[in-house]
């Protein structure tokens, strides 16, 4: 079986763009990279059950997101001055691209025209700040949906996974669950067979593991450390990442260079059963093959992209290979 994978990337040294590659999941081999996308740091992307493509974009100074069709061409950049956004998805049943911005520490919600090409709906600005020195103003990094089809954020720069419901595309907050001080919350995923959500942490390399009871209401259930008691030296973590069968959950450190791996226990709460070398420099983002025996893990700072094979039943990671050349990759994603 073969996967097609596509990297989105920074352009600060040698990259163009978006490149796509061929994932072959029985023997985890990557081949036949292509350069697919030009566009300016293209950091993370989607595509939607019509095969557009959104990215993080950029025109000249202003910033924002792009909309290319199935082909890789151009439809549209939605874009104003500034900085670009980290994070997009796309929520097919309402038409609507949702965008995080992390240095405007901003919201935003994107018509979906018939074309595929993006309209602004409605933008959100957050305020606040945090104890961190990184933590001066609000760090928008993620915007997507919950189980049960609310928006829910999490903010690196306040502590905060805020949640919004969505009406004629404007964006209404009913609720916020505040990390702990310092924390950094960077990504969130939720188990699909119990209402629980884990939250990654980047600021304090931590794991906090949430019920989460609908409607944007959550409680802590544990904390867990994504690093060996005994590592001293500077990490932030970066992606989350759970099996489909609910049972692991996988997370990248930057810094200590590694992916962490956790059985989810009967009651949810974690059990650190691994931590494995990336074999590279700070990855980035980490993701899954469709049939979930294959991790791949991109690194930007080495230019690599590393796969490991992964024991369906123990859920542990063996490295199978580090020299596949993607420059500057801090996205992976999986073409379902």
């Amino acid at each position: 079986m073969q996967d097609t994978i596509y990297f989105g990337t920074y352009t600060r040294r040698e990259s163009k763009g978006i490149y796509k590659a061929t994932l072959d999941t029985e023997t985890g081999q990557l081949s036949d990279l292509i350069e697919y996308i030009e566009e300016p740091s293209p950091t993370y992307l989607t595509i939607d059950d019509q095969k557009h493509l959104y990215s993080v974009g950029a025109v000249k100074s202003e910033g924002g997101v792009a909309a290319f069709d199935a082909n890789g061409h151009l439809l549209n950049h939605v874009v104003e001055e500034g900085a670009p956004l980290c994070y997009v998805s796309v929520d097919e049943e309402r038409d609507l691209v949702y965008g995080a911005n992390y240095h405007k520490g901003q919201v935003l919600a994107y018509r979906r025209q018939e074309d595929g090409s993006l309209s602004l709906s409605d933008k959100v600005q957050h305020v606040g700040f945090g104890p961190h020195e990184n933590q001066s103003s609000p760090h928008v990094h993620f915007a997507d949906l919950t189980p049960d089809k609310f928006l829910v954020t999490c903010d690196l720069g306040t502590d905060s996974v805020t949640t919004y419901d969505i009406l004629d595309g404007k964006l209404i907050e009913i609720n916020n669950y505040q990390s702990a001080p310092g924390s950094g919350a960077r990504h969130i995923v939720f188990q699909k067979t119990n209402k629980i959500a884990y939250l990654i942490c980047e600021l304090n390399s931590t794991i906090e593991v949430l019920i989460y009871d609908g409607v944007g209401e959550f409680s802590l259930l544990q904390t867990i450390s994504t690093l060996p008691e005994d590592y001293v030296g500077f990490n932030g973590t970066a992606a989350i990442r759970l099996s489909a069968d609910d049972k692991f959950l996988y997370a990248s450190n930057r810094g200590h260079d590694s992916i962490v791996v956790y059985k989810c226990l009967g009651d949810s709460t974690l059990e650190k059963i691994q931590t494995i070398s990336t074999s590279g420099k700070t990855p980035r983002d980490i993701n899954l093959s469709s049939d979930g025996k294959i991790v791949a893990a991109a690194h930007q700072d080495s230019d690599n992209v590393t796969t490991f094979s992964r024991d369906e039943a123990t859920g542990l990671l063996t490295e199978i290979q580090h020299d596949f050349k993607v420059p500057e990759a801090v996205c992976v994603y999986v073409e379902k």
